[in-house]
């Protein structure tokens, strides 16, 4: 994990105990960097996660699915002839 500090020197066992407070308060989360801001006595934090995952889950034809990857060939027709409905331009517009 990357360390940054601006506008200013800390020790590294202050560093430490920066990421350690990020990294026990968002233990779930993959913090990759952290920015130590130091404005005279006092200190900001920011911190940034890893990117993550995301997989797209859509209704079709009745079903939650992620992907059509387990569909058999009558339910991948289905899907194939279904209707699209899609929004007028103008419908848009007025939002």
């Amino acid at each position: 994990m990357k360390v940054n500090v601006i506008g200013g020197n800390i020790s590294e066992e202050e560093k430490n105990a920066y990421v350690s407070y990020i990294t026990g308060k968002y233990p779930n989360k993959n913090i990759t960097a952290i920015d130590v801001t130091i404005d005279g006595d006092y200190v900001n934090i920011k911190y940034y996660y890893a990117p993550r995952d995301f997989e797209r889950i859509r209704r079709i034809t009745g079903y939650l699915v992620g992907t059509l990857d387990n569909w058999n060939d009558g339910k991948r027709a289905e899907e194939h002839d279904r209707v699209k409905h899609t929004v007028p331009v103008s419908v848009m517009e007025q939002l």
